[in-house]
């Protein structure tokens, strides 16, 4: 019997009433993180806005941050640091580069390829943006340390399973 605590347990509710002989707990765990996901999706889009930064602009800010001195990253490998093509990176860095906050460089070995250099306003941007995510939006209000650790390792079980992209 599922015990009716929010919308996805009474989603389950309706269903073990209409067929009891279906195992509902898969809906509790997919439902909850799924409706969690959104919620949080819309906490960082409201951050990024504040910076005037798209999430795919952030993405592309932190990876040439992360990247570490000297901020740079031709646009492929920013696309695998990243969950975008490089398409979706060639756009992205257009329109980073007309905000002054990146810009494309001849890669110094190889003529036809091209770099993405993080400039210092991007650079203070990026730390900015990170930091306010890691105060504000990234903390597991009430779950004590070892429930975080315990959570990341079921999700991270459930990501294996799932395949990573």
């Amino acid at each position: 019997m599922v015990r009716v605590t929010d919308h996805v347990a009474r989603i389950q509710a309706e269903w073990q009433a209409e067929r009891p002989d279906v195992d509902t707990s898969p809906q509790g765990v997919i439902g909850r993180l799924h409706r969690i996901a959104n919620q949080l999706t819309g906490e960082l889009t409201l951050l990024y806005a504040k910076y005037g930064l798209s999430e795919g602009e952030f993405d592309v800010l932190a990876a040439l941050r992360r990247a570490g001195s000297p901020y740079e990253r031709a646009p492929g490998e920013i696309a695998l640091h990243t969950m975008v093509t490089t398409g979706a990176v060639t756009k992205r860095v257009d329109r980073l580069e007309a905000a002054g906050l990146v810009r494309r460089t001849s890669h110094p070995t190889d003529r036809r390829a091209t770099l993405v250099d993080l400039l210092d306003p991007g650079r203070e941007l990026a730390l900015a943006a990170t930091k306010e995510l890691n105060d504000e939006v990234f903390t597991a209000p009430g779950i004590a340390p070892p429930g975080v650790t315990t959570l990341v390792d079921i999700l991270t079980e459930l990501r294996r399973d799932a395949g990573d992209f």
